[in-house]
Formats: structure tokens, sequence, C-alpha cells
């Protein structure tokens, strides 16, 4: 059974070549990365983010709370001065 080199050796030089850039490809596309830089890679994922929802503002109910509060506070100080 022939090695790796010694076929190669014993094949055409062409053939060889070909083969080789061949296996460069496809050890190369085992690599490769959808996003050119970081920057693209983390807009990519808080674009997936927002359509997930995870970035929504939670639903604050504290001015309602705090105008509830203070209306409580007139009303008390008018009853009492009254």
């Amino acid at each position: 059974m022939l090695s790796g080199m010694e076929s190669i050796r014993s094949r055409n030089p062409q053939s060889a070549l070909m083969s080789l850039e061949a296996d460069a490809v496809s050890a190369r596309s085992g690599f490769a990365c959808l996003f050119s830089d970081s920057d693209e890679y983390e807009t990519a994922l808080i674009a997936e983010r927002r359509a997930q929802g995870r970035y929504e503002q939670p639903k604050r109910h504290w001015p309602i709370a705090l105008l509830l509060g203070v209306m409580l506070i007139v009303l008390g100080t008018a009853l009492l001065f009254s």
C-alpha cells in the first residue's frame, strides 16, 4: 500500500497540484465564517435577538404609582387641614 506522499510522487505533477489545491480548498471551507469581522457578527447577533424579542423594554408602572402616591398625599393633606 502506498503512503500519501508516494502516491503524489507517482502521479502527474499537474494532477498532484490540482489534488493539493482541492484539498486546501476543502480544508479552508471547514473554517469558513459568515462574517468578515466582529462588528458584522455583533450586528447580526443583536438583530437576531431583537427579532426574538429579547431587548424589549419591560413594562414600567412607576409613573402611575408615583401619580397615585402624590394624589394620596395631596388628599391626605387636604383632609388634615380641613
